[in-house]
């Protein structure tokens, strides 16, 4: 599609079919990661998660809504968020104040009511931006103190993909190595969505051995479709009301650093594929703005944080059709999807192993843009300061398994690993001297700081 061609930014140019076609591109472009997200977070509640429903419903929701209030000029599509998993794994398995004696299904708007307040704090810093610019801003948020907390995010998770993987290793390992086949050499469209291509085939694969009787190492069957045959083929998405507690918010508010870098890294991204300055217009507050209430109305209602996504910035590249329409029709597409119930049953019917060898790179992934996020920046760890900081963030959020739990007012407040070692990366950086980063100098480095695995 137009692979050849001069850009196009105004699509209706090709024609409505070609257009509709466009917009289908870029929904399997987010497909594969945006359904995993509440795949992975039931895996985490023991069934009791977040809907697939729910999250196509506001993938498409929250997109319609940042395009509104960017001005329609920005490109970008808004799929479910990875930083958020360890928060979510983190509340399934809190048992102290409120959460004592809770089931998971409990538990789990207390999550979401964490990201409404995560979501509420990119208009925080939107509202900085506006009045002081981004460059004075990103002096507090360096790649220094950004990419060892997108490690610990990463590494906070090996031991569910572990989990889930051991159940058929053999099942995790045909879908770790599609992912890494289609990453590395896929060509096209195919290099773009290596996660929806590891979840298919080794999709497929389960239902040839499960069709001709072969169960998983345990003796348990390698797919469940109770839920396929009773689900209905149209149907209202499982919407419900969020909650909020004091230690759920501290659980969640902490990774919007890391989301919050990485839209900027992403409106960075896209500003480059197209050729236009999205950050000066519509401006990197109306972007943020747009994101962060986003990810607060979807989990405002039972859906996962959204974000801005590499996978689609891809595409972008792939067609050189800039035109946000074409987005607006992924995300239409996504909103017909969340009507139909049999096809979630399906997605959710996923077998453990796929999705613990899916997570099983996924998780490592995170980890290694947290590398890459310090080495592109060309972050200077022979510096005292730069090393210091670096190594108090990971022993914080890799040490403090537990948390810390204390009492104010009679009120158990929990915080987490990634909450102490975001406070105190922060801290740091704010006090010691020699902080020589700026934001812009190295443009290239600025457009890679997410927790995308599109490379």
């Amino acid at each position: 599609m137009n692979y050849s061609q001069e850009p196009i930014r105004d699509a209706r140019s090709l024609g409505i079919p070609k257009m509709l076609l466009l917009g289908l591109q870029h929904m399997f472009a987010m497909f594969g990661a945006t359904v995993l997200v509440p795949i992975l977070v039931n895996s985490y509640f023991h069934g009791e998660g977040l809907s697939v429903q729910v999250t196509l419903f506001f993938a498409g929701v929250g997109t319609l809504f940042f395009h509104l209030i960017s001005k329609r000029k920005v490109p970008a599509f808004l799929g479910s968020s990875f930083a958020f998993l360890g928060g979510f794994a983190t509340i399934a398995e809190l048992d102290t104040g409120i959460f004592a004696g809770m089931t998971y299904g409990e538990k789990l708007p207390y999550a979401c009511g964490g990201i409404v307040v995560a979501g509420l704090l990119y208009l925080i810093l939107a509202l900085i931006i506006k009045i002081v610019g981004v460059h004075r801003v990103m002096k507090f948020l360096p790649p220094v103190v950004t990419g060892p907390i997108i490690i610990c995010i990463g590494l906070s998770l090996a031991g569910s993909a572990i989990n889930n993987a051991q159940t058929n290793w053999f099942l995790a390992f045909v879908a770790l190595a599609v992912i890494v086949v289609f990453n590395v050499w896929g060509k096209g469209m195919f290099k773009i969505i290596p996660i929806l291509m590891g979840v298919v085939i080794s999709y497929v694969l389960a239902l040839i051995l499960h069709a001709v009787g072969m169960t998983n190492p345990g003796g348990a069957p390698i797919l469940d479709f109770s839920g396929v045959a009773s689900a209905s083929f149209i149907g209202i998405p499982d919407f419900f009301i969020c909650k909020f507690d004091l230690t759920a918010i501290l659980v969640m508010a902490p990774i919007a650093i890391a989301t919050m870098m990485e839209h900027i890294g992403d409106i960075s991204a896209i500003s480059a594929t197209v050729g236009e300055n999205f950050i000066e217009d519509p401006g990197l507050d109306r972007t943020l703005i747009g994101d962060g209430l986003a990810t607060s109305l979807s989990a405002a209602f039972g859906g996962p944080a959204n974000t801005t996504y590499g996978e689609n910035t891809g595409v972008l590249e792939l067609s050189k059709v800039y035109d946000p329409k074409v987005i607006e029709l992924a995300a239409l597409y996504a909103i017909g999807l969340a009507f139909v119930p049999k096809f979630a049953a399906i997605i959710t019917s996923l077998p453990a192993s796929i999705i613990g060898g899916v997570s099983f790179i996924l998780y490592g992934m995170i980890s290694a843009i947290g590398v890459r996020n310090v080495v592109e920046n060309q972050v200077d760890l022979t510096k005292s300061r730069n090393l210091i900081i670096a190594a108090v963030i990971l022993v914080c959020g890799l040490g403090f398994s537990s948390g810390l739990t204390f009492h104010i007012g009679g009120t158990s407040i929990t915080l987490t690993a990634l909450a102490i070692a975001s406070i105190a990366g922060i801290v740091l950086n704010a006090i010691l001297p020699g902080n020589d980063y700026e934001f812009g100098k190295n443009p290239h480095g600025d457009q890679n700081r997410g927790v995308s695995i599109h490379s």
